[in-house]
């Protein structure tokens, strides 16, 4: 049965008040956030500097690139254009000859349906040239998990295990790509940095700090090792994060001005507004502290901004530090505004990664044909409840 919108209605009406308070105190902080965030970027550079070695805990962020009270300490792009085929060929200047790269998985968890325990994960990836002759690559990879895979621990979830696979195919399919892309470059004749690859997400895995340590240690190994393969083969790696809720910038004013916490403040609400489209913030090394303790000689070595992408939020890109010590930090942002402007802001090759990966309604359904018809022919006890069989013969 239909929801009832005049019941939504009702009941929005009788809480408005809990709204407009939260309105109110998300407010408030705001204000003593930005004037906090003012008066950190007005200190001189020696006495900031200063402030900054003193500090003997995580302060969340510490500036690589000069601070300046100029626009806010916000990097202007100062690009417009009056039409969209001018963007597009700006895009184009910046994005000739460039590979992109971008990996997104889906999967279908178990179902209670089914008397066996059984899950499909699949990654899909997107590789396009942005050469004259339009090539690129899109194809998938899966994994079907069983029994053994689903409930050798019955301490954690399978949603965990499935989640934990997923994640290591993703993240190892991304390292490959960055070694092969170096053979590549050498063959070739041309620099690995022609190459741009993104992973989808925060590349510092804030989450992970919540598992316990069997779980934990297999997501720190896959990212350090995507971290250290983009250093030591010199490709660059952006970890884009469209919906950033992350707080290290706000960690740093409210260590600096001694100001309460408020989880209703993140970085990108607190800068939102003194950006422009294209516009950045200084590159910063995170210094958050928590899992990156565990990130060992990598703990220093990442490094984000936040970027101007759409009419909402900035998102956030997290770049390996060697980016910036190599002088790259800006063509691979300039790269990434372009990915944005062919994706009418959003990157394009995730994007694409991501529609190539997805599973549909119908996959679902050939995946449960294949592995019922597979059971019967191998003998397995596959039953499927009542419920599940009623489904298909509705929706068939």
């Amino acid at each position: 049965m239909a929801i009832k919108p005049s019941q939504i209605q009702s009941v929005l009406n009788s809480k408005r008040a809990d709204f407009s308070s939260f309105n109110a105190s998300t407010s408030s902080y705001l204000t003593q956030y930005r004037t906090a965030w003012d008066e950190w970027i007005k200190l001189p550079s020696a006495k900031r500097d200063r402030w900054i070695q003193a500090q003997s805990g995580d302060i969340g962020a510490r500036p690589l690139e000069p601070i300046s009270s100029k626009n806010h300490s916000i990097v202007r792009s100062y690009l417009q254009w009056e039409n969209r085929e001018q963007s597009l060929e700006w895009a184009r200047q910046h994005l000739s000859d460039v590979t992109t790269f971008a990996v997104d998985g889906s999967q279908v968890f178990p179902q209670k349906d089914f008397s066996i325990p059984i899950a499909l994960v699949q990654i899909g990836w997107f590789e396009n040239h942005h050469c004259a002759a339009g090539t690129y690559e899109k194809d998938i990879l899966l994994d079907v998990m069983t029994p053994k895979d689903l409930v050798a621990d019955r301490s954690q979830p399978m949603d965990r295990w499935i989640n934990m696979r997923r994640f290591s195919m993703e993240v190892q399919k991304l390292t490959d790509y960055i070694k092969q892309a170096k053979d590549r470059a050498v063959e070739q004749g041309r620099d690995p940095e022609k190459c741009l690859v993104f992973y989808d997400g925060s590349l510092v895995l804030s989450f992970a700090a919540m598992l316990e340590d069997n779980i934990r240690a297999p997501y720190i190994e896959k990212v350090l090792t995507l971290l250290q393969a983009s250093e030591k083969y010199q490709v660059p790696l952006v970890g884009y994060v469209d919906t950033a809720e992350s707080n290290d910038i706000v960690t740093l004013l409210r260590t600096f001005h001694d100001l309460d916490k408020s989880r209703a403040i993140h970085d990108a609400k607190l800068l939102n507004s003194l950006m422009q489209w294209g516009d950045r913030t200084p590159i910063m090394i995170c210094d958050r502290g928590g899992i990156l303790n565990e990130y060992r000689e990598m703990q220093d070595r990442l490094t984000f901004t936040y970027l101007k992408t759409n009419a909402g939020y900035p998102a956030r890109l997290e770049l390996p530090r060697w980016i910036w010590s190599a002088g790259l930090a800006d063509t691979v942002i300039d790269q990434v505004r372009a990915e944005v402007i062919v994706g009418n802001g959003y990157p394009y090759v995730i994007e694409t990664a991501d529609q190539t990966a997805v599973l549909q309604s119908r996959d679902r359904q050939i995946f449960y044909r294949i592995l019922q018809d597979w059971a019967a022919e191998e003998q397995l006890q596959l039953s499927l409840s009542q419920k599940m069989m009623s489904k298909a013969r509705r929706r068939g």
